[in-house]
C-alpha cells in the first residue's frame, strides 16, 4: 500500500514534467562513491523512461587535483577558480572528457539506458571566451590572468535536442571552445545553468554534499527551503552563502532568469535524492525561484 501511495503521489509530477528537459549537475558524493554513482544513474534513467528528457552536466575538481598531484603539479586557485595553464588544460580534458564522462556513460549503458558523451566542443555546443577575472586588492580592482579559463558566450543546443529526441541521455563535460577553435576550462555549475536556460528546462538540479543552503552548517534545522533570486546578493553579503556555494547559487539564479521554472540545490548523499525532489510533494534541499 505504501508503494502504491508513493506512485500515486508521483503521478502529477510525472504529468507536469513529461516531455520537459531536466538538467542535472553531477557533483560531490554522487560522483565519488560507487553505490551513489549507481543510484544516481538509475534515477536519471528512470526519468527518461517516464517521459522526461534528462541531461547531465558533470564536474570533476577533486579528480583533476588528484591527477595533477600524481604528475607532480600543484593546483592554484583564485577565488575558487582553477588557474589553468597549457599543461593543466591537458589534464583537465583528460580527466573530464576521457575519464569521468566515459564512466558516467558506461554506467548509464550498464543499466540499459542510452548514454552518449559530449563536451562543449562538440558542434560548438558551448561557445566560450577567455574569462577576465577581477579581484579587489588593497582597495583597488586588479585583473588576474587565469590562463585557459573561460565563460560561456552562447550555448548551441541543437546536438542535445537531436540526441534526446532519439532517446539518448547526453552527458556533458564543461570544456568550451572559442571561435578560433581553442579549448577553455569552464565552471561546471555555471555551464549547467547556461545549458538549462538554453534548453528551456523545467528544472535545474545541482547535487552537492550538503542538505542545501544552510544558515548554519552545524545546525541541521537551519536549512533554507526557498530562496528568491532577488535575495541572493544579501545572503552573500551576510556570509550565509560563501565559498564554492556562491557559483552554484549564481548558476541557479542565471538559469531561473533565463527561463528555467525552478532550480534546486540538493544533497547527493541522500539515496534517490533526485526522485525525492522531482516526484514527491515535500521535496528536499533548497529551491531557487524568481519571486
Amino acid at each position: 500500500m505504501n508503494r502504491a501511495e508513493i506512485l500515486a503521489e508521483a503521478l502529477p509530477y510525472i504529468e507536469k514534467f513529461h516531455g520537459s528537459y531536466i538538467v542535472i549537475k553531477y557533483g560531490g558524493h554522487a560522483m565519488l562513491d560507487d553505490e551513489a554513482k549507481d543510484w544516481t544513474v538509475k534515477d536519471t534513467i528512470l526519468l527518461k523512461y517516464i517521459g522526461m528528457k534528462p541531461v547531465i552536466v558533470h564536474g570533476g575538481g577533486p579528480e583533476i587535483t588528484q591527477a595533477m598531484e600524481k604528475m607532480g603539479k600543484k593546483s592554484k586557485f583564485v577565488e575558487g577558480l582553477r588557474v589553468t595553464d597549457e599543461e593543466t588544460l591537458d589534464i583537465v580534458k583528460m580527466v573530464l572528457v576521457g575519464k569521468i564522462n566515459t564512466d558516467i556513460v558506461s554506467r548509464i549503458n550498464k543499466f540499459n539506458g542510452k548514454g552518449v558523451g559530449l563536451s562543449g566542443k562538440d558542434n560548438k555546443l558551448i561557445l566560450a571566451k577567455k574569462k577576465l577575472h577581477k579581484i579587489i586588492k588593497e582597495g583597488r580592482e586588479k585583473e588576474i590572468d587565469l590562463g585557459h579559463v573561460g565563460e560561456t558566450v552562447k550555448v548551441n543546443p541543437e546536438v542535445v535536442d537531436i540526441l534526446t529526441d532519439r532517446g539518448y541521455i547526453p552527458v556533458i563535460s564543461p570544456v568550451g571552445i572559442t571561435e578560433d577553435g581553442n579549448s577553455l576550462n569552464l565552471n561546471s555549475d555555471t555551464v549547467a545553468g547556461d545549458i538549462a536556460a538554453a534548453l528551456g528546462a523545467k528544472k535545474l538540479v545541482i547535487l552537492t554534499d550538503v542538505p542545501g543552503i544552510m544558515k548554519d552548517l552545524e545546525d541541521k534545522n537551519s536549512l533554507i527551503n526557498e530562496i528568491k533570486v532577488s535575495d541572493i546578493d544579501s545572503l552573500i553579503k551576510e556570509n550565509i552563502i560563501e565559498g564554492a556555494m556562491i557559483p552554484k547559487l549564481e548558476a541557479c539564479a542565471n538559469a531561473v532568469k533565463g527561463g528555467v521554472k525552478r532550480a534546486h540545490i540538493i544533497d547527493g548523499r541522500v539515496k534517490h535524492s533526485i526522485l525525492l525532489e522531482l516526484l514527491t510533494d515535500e521535496g528536499i534541499g533548497t529551491m531557487i525561484k524568481e519571486g
